[in-house]
């Protein structure tokens, strides 16, 4: 037995089963449909840079090397994870040569491209700009905050979606028809382990067919991939939730969306996708407090003080305790009466404070605990409310000189702000009988 001889390893069922051409390509219709854009250009030979920009699993990296197969281009790839500007330029040298002996364009695919720095990205642009290079980079990151604006303006964005059920299934059919995938072993797959897999792929076509070759291994020759073989190879699988990435931005801007459009039922399935995730109960807490104040406000003061108690229960007993008190103030936030007054008025406030800068406090406002304070006038003139008929001082004047006084906070007509609003306008008629006086600090 030669012990220096090693059986070449398979390739992973993922990897047999690319694509080897458009038509065994499987989702992304929306650009490669007949009359789309992507395939539009390709058919007019009109190839030019672009970003793709989707979740993982949906084809990326398998669409560049058919672009660059249906043109006739040479191929190269580099990953932004383990190169730098050397493995760059060592790219665009092989590229100047294709062109030079062989007349053939070269397409450089970028995967990860978004972990590239600013002065890697703009390595590019030279060849970009030159047509030494066509440019592809492949992202699973919003490219309009990952990437230079020099790079983005010279290439075309395209948004890759998850593989929908269709595609999917296409993909496990092909699994375990083929011979380069599983067909010799003639497994079947019933509707029920198929759906399994689909919520376990989350659209993930690489993610899919990773399982489905982990199940097969467990499964026997002509046998059932079985729902229960599945479920005990899956067990506590998550859904996609990139933490920090766009798809939680995405995310919490659903649940927030929800409970101001007053829809709990919305409200609770983003924050039940957010925890199937694996998303942190106490990051939705200190943005369900947030929403409380912003959302909510005055028209109903409770809301801020049953978020808060939620977020204590979570701290205090964990899951699943803390989770549900969660979704009881989630819930309450999206059936309360709704009001941004505060919010508007407090970013008036600061809009103000930004554009006149460091105003004197008037004298009559401020405190004098000495008599050399006093004798200056400080607190002169003050008029303290509690001794004014309603313990109202009106006419009174508390903005600083140069700054006319404004009414920065506008109650809605909803809640408990009705009622502030009728006591606003109550103070303002008798300010309008008193008016104010102003005094020069």
């Amino acid at each position: 037995m030669d012990l220096f001889r090693s059986e070449p390893v398979a390739q992973p069922l993922a990897a047999r089963l690319r694509a080897a051409s458009l038509d065994e390509y499987v989702g992304q219709e929306h650009l490669l449909a007949r009359g789309k854009p992507l395939r539009e250009a390709l058919e007019q030979g009109a190839l030019h840079s672009m970003i793709f920009w989707g979740p993982p699993g949906v084809g990326k990296t398998t669409l560049a090397k058919l672009l660059a197969q249906v043109s006739d281009a040479h191929f190269e790839t580099i990953s932004a994870v383990l190169s730098g500007v050397k493995e760059i330029r060592q790219s665009v040298e092989m590229a100047k040569q294709q062109a030079a002996q062989y007349g053939r364009r070269t397409i450089l695919f970028v995967d990860e491209v978004h972990r590239f720095n600013k002065s890697q990205q703009d390595a590019f642009l030279p060849y970009v700009e030159d047509g030494t290079l066509i440019f592809i980079g492949a992202t699973t990151e919003n490219p309009s905050f990952e990437l230079n604006n020099a790079l983005l303006s010279r290439a075309r964005v395209y948004v890759l979606k998850s593989l929908d059920e269709a595609a999917l299934r296409k993909l496990v059919q092909r699994a375990l028809s083929e011979d380069k995938g599983l067909g010799k072993r003639h497994l079947s797959l019933p509707e029920e382990s198929f759906a399994i897999l689909m919520a376990a792929a989350d659209g993930d076509g690489r993610r899919l067919l990773n399982l489905l070759e982990n199940a097969a291994d467990l499964a026997e020759d002509g046998g059932e991939i079985s729902p229960e073989l599945l479920q005990n190879l899956l067990g506590d699988s998550r859904r996609r939730f990139d933490k920090g990435g766009e798809a939680f931005y995405d995310q919490i801007s659903a649940l927030h969306k929800s409970v101001r459009g007053s829809s709990p039922d919305g409200a609770l399935y983003w924050y039940a996708r957010m925890l199937d995730g694996g998303c942190d109960p106490l990051y939705i807490a200190r943005r369900v407090v947030r929403m409380a104040s912003e959302d909510i406000g005055n028209a109903d003061p409770r809301a801020l003080t049953l978020c808060l108690h939620a977020w204590d229960v979570q701290e205090r007993l964990g899951s699943p305790e803390g989770e549900l008190a969660i979704a009881q103030a989630i819930v309450y936030l999206a059936c309360a009466p709704k009001s941004n007054a505060v919010y508007n008025a407090y970013n008036r406030a600061r809009r103000d404070v930004a554009e006149n800068g460091s105003l004197e406090v008037p004298l009559h406002l401020r405190n004098a605990p000495t008599k050399l304070m006093k004798n200056l006038g400080y607190g002169e003139e003050y008029r303290y409310a509690h001794d004014e008929p309603d313990a109202y001082a009106a006419g009174e004047d508390y903005f600083p000189e140069g700054l006319e006084p404004r009414q920065y906070y506008q109650p809605v007509p909803r809640g408990l702000e009705l009622k502030i609003g009728e006591k606003l306008k109550h103070l303002a008629a008798l300010d309008r009988a008193s008016p104010r006086k102003r005094r020069k600090s």
